[in-house]
């Protein structure tokens, strides 16, 4: 079964510091679906524990399982558009709208 459009929740705003946990579902799609969180229409990268997330300066972790998407320290670069994409391989995949969160 294709995913539906996935629900996303995103602040509009956080402080400067403060953890911020975005988040993705969609209940329909069988198998499950994998998230994909875009920042400005760009795909964000999934930390993998190695050096290179570190080295390119990521600040959250991305669970494409379960959609998460958490910022343990937020700063203002993290300002900007979020979305989340919802994909199983089946039919195509679908996205939420886009909600921007100002820090």
């Amino acid at each position: 079964v294709a995913p539906t459009t996935p629900v996303c929740e995103v602040p509009s705003s956080a402080m400067t510091g403060t953890v911020v946990q975005m988040s993705c579902k969609e209940t329909e799609g069988s198998p499950p679906s994998e998230y994909q969180w875009y920042k400005n229409g760009v795909a964000l990268l999934e930390k993998t524990g190695t050096g290179s997330a570190r080295a390119a300066n990521i600040t959250y972790t991305m669970n494409k399982k379960s959609g998460t998407l958490l910022f343990n320290t937020v700063t203002k670069n993290d300002t900007g558009e979020y979305f989340c994409e919802a994909s199983n391989g089946i039919g195509l995949s679908q996205r939420c709208s886009v909600k921007r969160m100002q820090v």
